[in-house]
Order: structure tokens, then sequence, then C-alpha cells
């Protein structure tokens, strides 16, 4: 069995950090703490690095089950998607109905009509954008202390017919998110396709830097989509969670890859690379990734023309406003120069979210922007809205709350 590089490179990234953190005490940065080592913040990175080897091994035994055409539960799965489905559309329709008898018999409370007994939002109501796209500005952030108006339908509508079809929309949307996740990465794996592919590069010079070329042109486009789609974002704003910027914060890696869809590396067997090289481009491309975070190194110069660097990357991890979702390049920063997110450093960077989740717990770090999710589509009153909530821009979502 191939051992991953990732794997081997272990002791390099300890010596690193240490060497990192033997630096920084020597040479403290006077009112600069974003790329010290503090304790919790550390150890959950930490956490996270471990809990990102092991869930692929532990995600493959759970979800294979339920992975269609191979799964002996895929199609209850599916069943149970559909169905849930049936039951949330059932409440939509019968809430609208009723909602729409009581408007034409004018049963509108006075109280909602004249704004009185409305309630200011709070966090129970609102669930924090963590990461808005810039596209949509402001109006992402969530609103503070605004008043929400209560309709004849939040008044009128049975409490449990409300839980029951919101919980059968999570359910449906949840089912269906395990389905075609599962099948995509089925379908896409470098090992199937490879057997399609009518060339075969062999492992030479030439095979690896299709490879490892390859695997960075794909991965820009896969970082970008991880900024542009609540889904994918939910994976990866694990990455984004520290407010703090050392090398330990390239540790932070996400568990949940096996949810997501995303441009299959896979592709590159149809080129003809073989599936063991394709992983190896994989850990050569994050191993050059954990350098580049952190604040001692701050230019490469020149480079820094065609390649990543922590001064780069420095802005990508920034919650300023011009900085979020720019410089997605791994390796190259090419990328972004000649598809339009590339951004300077300039100003001091500010690490962390827009909204910050304050906490080390790893199992919160790992899962709230899925419950984020889960709760704004159980609150939503239409298909449209809650297929929206899962795929459009973490943005979209705050604006719509709004």
């Amino acid at each position: 069995m191939k051992i991953d590089l990732t794997v081997l490179a272990i002791p390099g990234f300890i010596a690193a950090m240490a060497a990192e953190y033997a630096w920084q005490s020597r040479n403290p940065a006077e009112g600069e703490r974003a790329g010290d080592y503090e304790f919790a913040d550390t150890m959950a990175s930490l956490s996270m690095g471990v809990g990102s080897l092991v869930a692929p091994y532990v995600a493959g035994r759970l979800l294979a089950p339920v992975t269609p055409r191979t799964g002996r539960y895929a199609k209850a799965l599916m069943g149970l998607s559909l169905a849930a489905a049936a039951v949330a559309t059932a409440g939509d329709v019968w809430r609208r109905t009723r909602t729409t008898g009581l408007l034409e018999a004018g049963a509108v409370p006075s109280r909602v009509a004249s704004g009185v007994g409305a309630r200011p939002g709070n966090d129970d109501d609102e669930f924090p954008v963590s990461h808005p796209s810039p596209v949509a500005g402001s109006a992402h952030v969530p609103a503070v202390g605004r008043v929400q108006v209560p309709t004849s339908e939040a008044v009128q509508v049975p409490p449990a017919l409300r839980r029951i079809t919101g919980g059968s929309a999570v359910t449906a949307l949840a089912s269906a998110v395990v389905t075609v996740s599962t099948l995509w990465s089925a379908e896409t794996a470098g090992s199937k396709l490879f057997r399609f592919s009518p060339l075969d590069l062999g492992t030479g010079p030439l095979a690896y830097a299709v490879a490892i070329l390859g695997w960075d042109f794909i991965y820009y486009w896969n970082h970008r989509f991880d900024h542009e789609s609540r889904w994918l974002w939910a994976m990866h704003v694990v990455h984004h969670s520290s407010e703090r910027y050392n090398l330990s914060t390239a540790l932070r890696q996400p568990v949940a890859e096996a949810l997501t869809i995303y441009v299959p590396y896979g592709l590159l067997s149809l080129l003809g690379v073989r599936p063991a090289l394709v992983q190896d481009a994989r850990a050569i491309n994050l191993i050059y990734q954990f350098w580049i975070h952190t604040a001692v190194i701050r230019s490469i110069g020149p480079f820094e023309r065609v390649f990543n660097s922590p001064a780069h990357h420095r802005v990508h991890h920034g919650s300023n406003r011009e900085y979020l979702d720019r410089n997605h390049g791994s390796i190259l920063i090419l990328w972004d120069r000649l598809f339009g997110t590339f951004e300077p450093e300039g100003q001091k960077v500010v690490y962390g979210l827009t909204t910050n989740i304050d906490t080390f717990n790893p199992a919160r770090i790992a899962s709230h922007e899925w419950i984020a999710i889960a709760r704004d589509v159980f609150r939503s009153e239409t298909w449209t809205d809650r297929v929206g909530y899962l795929v459009r821009g973490p943005g979209w979502a705050g604006a719509r709350r709004a």
C-alpha cells in the first residue's frame, strides 16, 4: 500500500511549526498577535488536521452502504429523500391554501397589521453568515436589532405543521446531499476514469508535470467554488475559522469533503495520468500550501508574479471586505491573475470570518455552517429558497434573511 506523501511530511510540519514558534518568541511583533501560537487555537487546528487524515477512511465506511449503484441502502436513502420532499411540499400547499383563505376572509390579526407584538431579531432567529461574497456587499451581514413582524401565516399556521414541513425539507435535502455527493465521487474517481483513457503517460517527468500543473489548475476552480457555493463553503469554512495565522492554521483542514461535489481531479486520468500520480500531485499541492501560512515571511520578491506566497495567501485568509474571496491559487498565483481574482496585500489583514464563531471546539468548527444551512432550510417556505440556501453563495443567504 502506497503511503500518502502528506503523512511522510508530518515530521517536517512539526519541525517547521517549532521553528516558527521559536522565531516569534525571540522576535515578538509589537501589537501583533495574529501570528502567535495560542494554545487552544493551536490544539483546535492540530485536532482538525488529524481529523482530516482519519475522515476519508471513516466516511468511506459510513457512506459505502448508501452509495448509489453499489450501496445496500442507496435506494432506501433515495426513497427517504423523495418521501420527505413530498411531505414538505404537501405542507407548503396546505399552508399557502390556509393562508390565502385567511387573507381573503380578512382574517389578519390587528396586532399584525399595526406591528404590535413584533419582536427584535436575536441570535436565536438569525444564524450568522460565516464569510459573505464581495458581490452582494454588506447586505450579507445579518441585521442586528431588526424588527420582525409576524404575518398572518406565522400566527395562524399550527406550529406542528411548520415543524413537520421544515423537518421534512431538511431531511429531503440532507438525503439528497449524501446521495449526490457519493454518486459523484464514485463516478469521477481517477481509478475509474483512467480505464476510459486511450493514453498512459507513464511515470516520467512529463506525467508528473501534467499531474501537478493539472491538479493546481483544477484546485483553483474548486477552491473558488468553495467560496461561491454555500454547500461547498460549509466544508471549507473550517480552514478559515481561525483568527490566528501561523503554520498550524495550514493543518486546520476540512473533514467533510466526502459530502461535497467538485470539479473531479479524476479528469487528469482521462489525460493519461495514472491514479497514483494524481494522488502524488494532491500531496505535493497540500505540502506546498503549508509553508505559505505564515506571517514571518513577508515577501518572496519577483517570484510572487508567478507563485503563491505567504503575502498572497494572507490576503486570502483576510476578512477585510476587499480581501474576501481573493487569491484562490495553490502553487501558482497565475490562475488568479488570469481569471480576475487576484488582490495584492495592502492594508493590515484581519483574520477569521466576517462573523467569527468564537469557539475552539473542533466539532462545532466542523459543523456550524451545516447547522446554519439546516436552520435556514427549516424556516424556509419555498423550495426555491431551500435549494438556494444550500447551493447559492453564503452572501445570498445573508441577504435573503435580511
